[in-house]
């Protein structure tokens, strides 16, 4: 399923549309238990999914999500990059505006995606989760790290992506190989 502002989804343009983004995921998923895998924004909102509706997801894996599950991430580069507000050195944000051109999003709808509210989730929130989660993110993947995330999960796995940045993750032959071995419980 495509997010609310991504893909073939509706994309309104205004940030408080969005604020509800984890309630509509969660009534147009299937009825349950059942394997769910996300990657960046979608593994944040499946991982609010989870934490909310304890016992929903048999497994789970999130893709390019560390530690900034709990802080977030500073999106205004990301905002500055759709704007156009980077100079062509700025390689992350000149790849982020390309990236989502490409894909025929709506640029002013990713702006309001990114301008919606984000609940801060805490490592006792996670606690709950019950289901085995994959989370799978590259070296060079932006976001840092992902340490705490895997601590504070009760049943969480991690697998690394040697030379993989955020954007590279979901095509990443490693990252496929890990979530299917994971969802047939290997």
């Amino acid at each position: 399923m495509d997010l609310l502002g991504h893909g073939t989804a509706p994309r309104p343009t205004d940030a408080a549309a969005y604020a509800e983004v984890e309630d509509l995921v969660h009534r147009a998923l299937p009825p349950g238990p059942l394997d769910a895998v996300g990657f960046s924004a979608g593994a944040g909102i499946l991982l609010h999914l989870v934490v909310d509706h304890p016992g929903r997801f048999e497994r789970l894996a999130l893709l390019g999500l560390g530690d900034n599950a709990f802080a977030g991430t500073d999106q205004r580069p990301l905002i500055e990059a759709m704007e156009g507000k980077t100079s062509p050195e700025d390689v992350r944000g000149e790849l982020f505006r390309r990236l989502a051109q490409t894909a025929g999003n709506d640029p002013e709808a990713l702006l309001a995606f990114l301008g919606r509210p984000v609940r801060t989730l805490t490592d006792a929130d996670l606690a709950v989760v019950t289901c085995p989660v994959l989370v799978v993110l590259g070296d060079r993947d932006f976001i840092g790290g992902a340490d705490r995330l895997v601590a504070a999960l009760p049943d969480a796995t991690f697998v690394s992506l040697p030379g993989v940045d955020h954007f590279a993750t979901p095509g990443n032959f490693g990252a496929i190989d890990a979530v299917i071995r994971f969802l047939e419980g290997g």
